[in-house]
C-alpha cells in the first residue's frame, strides 16, 4: 500500500539533505517533486498544485531549529498537511438510533456485501451491539447468498425476501423485523452497477427515502484512484452520504482515492477494508494514515490490535512461568493464536517505524506458522508440556507426524530454547529495574 508514494516522497526530501536551510530555490524543486509523485499516486492535478503550495508557503515561514534538519521540518509539514487533506481528525459512525439504519452504497464489485459482513462483525464484537443484515440487492442472487454465508460466519441474522424485486418494501420490512426481534442496528446492502446511471441513483434514493438512515456509507474501491473519487461525488450529489469507506488496501493501491476523496466531496472516510477475512476492517484516523504514507510506520494501531486480544490474567500467569522457566508449548501456541488474531503478519511488521521498506520485497506468508503448528501438535501433550525431553527419536517421530525434516524439527526447538533463555533473561532484568525503583 502506498509503496511507489512511499519513494517518490522520500525521494523529494532527499533534495533537502545537506542544506543548512530552507530557501526559496530549494524548496521549489522539493515541492515540484511533492506534486509529481501526487499526480503519479492519481491525486487530482488541482488539488496536488494546492496541497503543494500550502507546503511552500509554511515552509518558507518556518525557522529551521539547530536540532531539526529543513529535510526533518519538511517532513513534519508534509505530514501535518496530508492529515488536513485527509479529513484532520477520526469520524465515527452515528449508532444513536433505535434501531440504527445504515444503508451502504457503492457500484459493483467495490467490496459492498463483504464490507456489510465486516461491519457487522465490528459492531457486534466491538460495540456491543445486535446487528440484522438485509440483502437488498435484487439483481445479484449470489449477492443474497454471500451474505448468508457471512452472516453464518459471524452469528448475525439475515433478512431477505428471496423472489422479490422491489429493494424499498424489502428495507421496509427488515426495520419491522428488525424490532420484532429486538435488533438495535440494521445494515442495508443495495445494488450496485458497473458505471453510474440514472435508474441505479433513482433506487438508491428511494430506499434512503423510506428508511430514513442515520448513517449512508458510500463505499469504493481504493485501487480505482481518480475513478474513485469522481464516482463518489457523483454518488454524493444525489445521496448526500454521511461518510467513505475505502476497501482493497491491500492491493496495488497507488493512494489517490486515499488522499483526496475527502477535499473532494467533503464527507470523511470513516473505515479502511484489506482482503475477504472479516476482521480486516480499521476505522479510519487521518493522522495515523498520513504517518504510514510517509513510511513512518503506525505503532499507535499496532499498541490497540495488541490490546484487544490482551488478557491481563494470562498474562500474569504467563509471566510467572517465564520466571521459572516453565515457558512450554501449549503457551507457545497460544501466543501464536493471539498474533494470528491481529491481523496479517506483514501488515503488523509494516507498522514499525523503518520496517515497512525493509519487508517490501520479503515475503512472509501466515501460513508459515501452519509448519510449526503441525510440529508441536505433532508432539504428545507430555512433551508439550516438558519440552526437555525431546531426545532424538522423539524428534524423528515428530517429524514423520507433521510432514517435516529432523533438520526443520531440531531447528525449530532450537529457536524455542533461545527464545526461553532470552525471555527468562528479560524477566529477570525487568524484576531488577523494579526492585531499583523501589529502593
Amino acid at each position: 500500500m502506498f509503496e511507489n508514494l512511499q519513494d517518490r516522497l522520500e525521494g523529494a526530501f532527499q533534495t533537502l539533505k545537506g542544506q543548512g536551510k530552507i530557501s526559496e530555490i530549494n524548496i521549489a524543486a522539493t515541492v515540484k517533486e511533492i506534486r509529481r509523485a501526487l499526480v503519479d499516486a492519481d491525486v487530482n492535478y488541482k488539488i496536488a498544485k494546492e496541497f503543494t503550495d500550502k507546503i511552500k508557503e509554511r515552509a518558507l515561514g518556518e525557522k529551521v531549529l539547530s536540532a531539526v534538519s529543513p529535510g526533518q521540518l519538511l517532513t513534519k509539514i508534509v505530514h501535518d498537511e496530508l492529515t488536513q487533506l485527509m479529513g484532520g481528525q477520526k469520524e465515527g459512525i452515528n449508532l444513536n438510533g433505535n434501531p440504527t439504519v445504515i444503508l451502504i452504497a457503492g457500484l459493483q464489485g467495490s467490496g459492498k456485501t463483504t464490507f456489510c459482513g465486516k461491519l457487522a462483525k465490528y459492531l457486534k464484537e466491538k460495540k456491543a451491539k445486535q446487528p440484522l443484515l438485509v440483502a437488498g440487492d435484487v439483481y445479484r442472487p449470489a449477492a443474497i447468498d454471500q451474505l448468508q454465508v457471512l452472516g453464518e460466519q459471524i452469528g448475525v441474522p439475515v433478512f431477505t425476501q428471496v423472489g422479490s424485486k422491489e429493494p424499498v418494501k424489502i428495507a421496509e420490512q427488515a426495520l419491522k423485523e428488525a424490532k420484532a426481534l429486538n435488533k438495535n442496528v440494521v445494515i442495508i446492502d443495495t445494488a450496485g452497477r458497473l458505471a453510474v446511471d440514472e435508474d441505479m441513483m433513482n433506487e438508491i434514493s428511494a430506499v434512503k427515502k423510506a428508511t430514513d438512515p442515520h448513517e449512508t456509507l458510500f463505499v469504493v474501491d481504493s485501487m480505482t484512484g481518480q475513478d474513485a473519487v469522481n464516482t463518489a461525488k457523483a454518488f454524493n450529489d444525489r445521496l448526500n452520504f454521511d461518510g467513505v469507506v475505502l476497501t482493497k488496501l491491500d492491493g496495488d493501491t497507488r493512494g489517490g482515492a486515499a488522499i483526496s476523496i475527502k477535499y473532494t466531496v467533503q464527507k470523511p472516510i470513516k473505515f479502511t477494508s484489506r482482503g475477504e477475512k472479516l476482521d480486516t476492517l480499521d476505522e479510519f484516523y487521518p493522522e495515523r494514515m498520513a504517518t504510514r504514507i510517509l513510511g513512518m510506520g503506525d505503532v499507535v494501531s499496532l499498541v490497540e490490535k495488541a490490546q484487544e486480544q490482551f488478557d491481563e490474567k494470562e498474562a500474569s500467569k504467563l509471566q510467572k512461568k517465564i520466571r521459572k522457566n516453565q515457558f512450554d508449548f501449549n503457551d507457545f501456541l497460544s501466543q501464536l493464536a493471539q498474533l494470528r488474531k491481529m491481523g496479517n503478519i506483514k501488515d503488523l511488521l509494516g507498522m514499525i517505524p523503518g520496517m515497512g521498506k525493509q519487508l517490501r520485497d520479503v515475503d512472509i506468508d501466515d501460513d508459515s506458522f501452519n509448519k510449526i503448528e503441525a510440529i508441536i501438535y505433532s508432539m504428545t501433550l507430555h512433551e508439550r508440556e516438558n519440552p526437555q525431553l525431546l531426545n532424538g527419536s522423539r524428534r524423528k517421530r515428530i517429524a514423520q507426524g507433521s510432514g517435516n525434516t529432523i533438520t526443520e524439527v531440531n531447528r525449530f526447538i532450537k529457536q524455542f530454547d533461545d527464545m526461553k533463555k532470552m525471555m527468562k533473561n528479560m524477566s529477570k532484568m525487568q524484576m531488577a529495574k523494579n526492585a531499583f525503583k523501589r529502593k
